[in-house]
Formats: C-alpha cells, structure tokens, sequence
C-alpha cells in the first residue's frame, strides 16, 4: 500500500510536466480555412486580364486594384502581391488555398514560370515560387530592386516553444538542375537540385538611437526537403534548438546566421524599413523578443528555383 501512495504521488508531481510537454497552441489562421479573394485587374500595356490573388484572413472578396494589408488579426503574409511600377500594374499569385482529401482546406505552394506579354510583342518569362510567412508585404511593389526592404518579416513574440508542428507533403520537381529566369536575361540552368523549406528563428531584437535594428539567434528550428512524399505527413515535428548551436552534429550550413546582405527587414521606432541585422548567437536563456516563420516551394534566392517544385502544408502549430 505503501508503495502504490508513493507511485500516486509520483505521478501526481509528474502529470504536470507531462501536460506541459504535449501542450500545442495552433498560430493563429495556420489551419488555412480562411481566404481572402482578391479580384486585380492588370495594365492594358500587359494585357489588361483580371488576376486572382490569394491572402490568409478572415473570408472576404475584395474587387479592385486596393492595396492589400493584413486583415482581421492574421499574421500571415505571401508571395501574392501586386505590384504598381510607374503606373503597370501586375500581380503574382503562387499561394493558393487548396482542398484536402480528407476534408478542409491548405495551402499550396508552387514554383513556376510567369510569362508577362508586353504591348502583345515582347514576352518576359520570370521564375516565381511561393512561400508563406509571419509578417506583412508593403502594397503596391513599387520596384523591383531589394524585395526584402519589401517584406516586414516577423511578429512580436516571448515565448519559448520547443518545437514548430504542421502538416505536409511535397512534389519534388524532375529536374536535377535548378532554373534562373529573370525575364530579362536568357533562362540558365544551375548545379545542384532545390528543395522546399520550412524555419521557425527565435530573435531577440533592440534598436539603438539611430533606429538601426540587430539581433541575437536564440532559437532556430530548419528544415529542407529534397524528396517527394508519397502522400501527407501528419504531424510533423521540426525541434527549435537554442543557443548557439554551429557546433551540434545536426547543423547545417543553412541553419546559421542570416548574413547581413540578406537581412530581413522591419518597420523600426522612427517609420522607416531597416534590416535586422543578426549580430551574432545569443545564449539559451536570452529572452524572446521575436518569431520568424516560413514555408516555402524553394530554398533558393529570387527567380532560381526548381520548376514544378510544390508543397503544400497545413495546420501549423507551435509545441510546448
């Protein structure tokens, strides 16, 4: 009798922790049931046709060439955006709400060639894939140059997870090759075959007095994948590593630092875009400031992908 008080109590102190461990909160509109349908009507100079464009919010039809912002409380933004250079306007929609077999909806992710008809003369084929992000996009793209002073990536965040959980499955493109086009040049053809991405990066931000804004790496949780899956992988788990983690046997050269010609960026104190700037790895225990999330049909920089590259996802969590 003795021994079975003990063995109650026991499980009595351990329940708790036990609860703690499996404790999953979903980010928020991260189960892709909501759409915003966005219905822009490009130049005449490209054609004059109506494009529809995809955004992650509360269900909603917006008519018209409005610039978009995040609505209704979501975090999420994409690759989805309008663009208004000089007064032509042109879309891009790689991000699509799709329907799963077994019921609800995800969204799909593709890595494909846009062509863009000019004055119905001259064609320009450019290399887009679609990713999906916590953050903002500043409408309407004004330029083409520096797409990241573009995009606001990452919300405010304090917690410490333990792990990003989400739904998959992936259709690796056929090529052994990953493919350039920038619609400007002749289509390349380069080395090496791409992957599709998912990462979850733990910040810890401050801004000095001139609004210059770094960071500290306290979490990084990254992954790639090269292999088509044969249907959805439920469930899945990608485990946040804190602290400096380069010298860990499962690091990879794609999980450090982001170099500092490829910040993102933020909105600072003052107004202005600025990169976050990663100054260095902070220690395990550094506080939380801010979460970088990403899904993407490509691993690579901008107009080089695999052509046919597509990952859906789903049901994207945060684990405790």
């Amino acid at each position: 009798m003795r021994k079975l008080s003990l063995f109650i109590i026991l499980l009595g102190l351990l329940e708790p922790v036990s609860l703690r461990a499996q404790h999953v909160e979903p980010i928020a509109f991260g189960d892709f049931e909501h759409w915003v349908t966005r219905e822009i009507k490009e130049s005449a100079l490209l054609g004059g046709k109506t494009k529809t464009v995809y955004a992650i919010a509360p269900t909603q039809y917006i008519k018209g060439n409005k610039a978009y912002r995040n609505m209704g409380g979501s975090p999420w933004a994409s690759s989805n955006v309008m663009a208004n250079v000089m007064g032509i306007v042109k879309t891009s929609n790689t991000v699509r709400p799709e329907k799963r077999q077994n019921g609800g909806t995800c969204a799909c992710m593709e890595t494909v060639i846009e062509d863009c008809r000019v004055l119905g003369m001259m064609n320009l084929h450019v290399l887009v894939s679609g990713s999906i992000f916590l953050g903002e996009v500043n409408e309407p793209i004004r330029s083409t140059s520096n797409p990241y002073g573009k995009m606001e990536m990452g919300i405010p965040f304090t917690k410490r997870p333990v792990r990003l959980i989400f739904d998959y499955k992936y259709k690796a493109s056929p090529d052994d090759f990953r493919t350039e086009s920038t619609g400007f040049s002749s289509r390349k053809q380069l080395a090496g075959r791409d992957s599709a991405e998912v990462y979850i990066l733990l910040q810890h931000r401050w801004e000095d007095e001139d609004g210059n804004v770094y960071a500290h790496r306290v979490g990084t949780g990254r992954e790639r994948y090269v292999k088509s899956t044969p249907d959805w992988v439920n469930g899945h788990s990608v485990p946040i590593h804190y602290g400096d983690i380069t010298d860990k046997p499962f690091y990879k050269s794609y999980m450090g630092l982001i170099p500092e010609d490829k910040s993102y960026y933020c909105r600072n104190s003052k107004g202005d875009m600025v990169p976050v700037v990663e100054v260095g790895w902070g220690e395990a225990d550094e506080p939380v400031t801010h979460m970088l999330v990403m899904a993407s049909a490509t691993c690579g920089t901008a107009y080089i992908g695999g052509l046919g590259n597509t990952f859906w996802i789903d049901n994207i969590a945060l684990g405790y």
